[in-house]
């Protein structure tokens, strides 16, 4: 896990964060690898449940699947038909339903553990995007980082995860190539 600090995300939302958080790709380590590391962080978010590995690699196909999403937000794009296949697959897979209620549809989350977790993000993911705060989830631009922050910029034009190390880092290389 980067030691920088990485914008948190309101509310639920920073649920979605944390999860696409468990792969820090510059230090190559992976929360959701295997069942020990799935433990430590699945019970800092309260979930006490073990997960196998079939549903850690489905975990692990969703959290990509976001991220590609929050990469997407960057553009303001519309969430690639791709990643929509992938959320669609694993909102069957996590067994969550919906229900209609008073202020519209709503996903029901039978589930616990792995298959919980993925209702219960894929829940958040579709509140964002109807509050219209998914837009302001990125991941850090940076291919070495990809560190996923919530844009609290006002112009929503935020590319970094941090401007002290990536966007400084980011920086400083194009400086570089503009001298040489």
């Amino acid at each position: 896990m980067p030691t920088r600090p990485a914008p948190s995300a309101p509310g639920q939302l920073e649920l979605v964060r944390s999860f696409v958080n468990t792969l820090d790709v510059e230090a190559d380590v992976d929360q959701l690898a295997d069942a020990e590391s799935w433990a430590t962080w699945a019970v800092s978010q309260g979930i006490p449940e073990p997960a196998s590995r079939s549903e850690l690699a489905r975990l692990r196909d969703l959290r990509e699947a976001m991220r590609t999403g929050l990469l997407a937000n960057h553009d303001r794009a519309p969430v690639p038909p791709c990643v929509r296949q992938s959320l669609d697959d694993a909102l069957l897979w996590s067994r969550a339903r919906p229900i209609l209620g008073t202020v519209g549809i709503t996903l029901e989350v039978g589930a616990t553990g792995a298959r919980g977790l993925a209702g219960r993000l894929l829940a958040i993911v579709g509140d964002a995007l109807a509050d219209g705060t998914w837009s302001r989830l990125k991941a850090c631009r940076d291919d070495s980082c990809r560190w996923a922050f919530y844009d609290r910029s006002r112009s929503r034009t935020g590319q970094w995860c941090s401007m002290d190390v990536c966007g400084n880092r980011n920086k400083q290389a194009r400086w570089r190539d503009r001298q040489g």
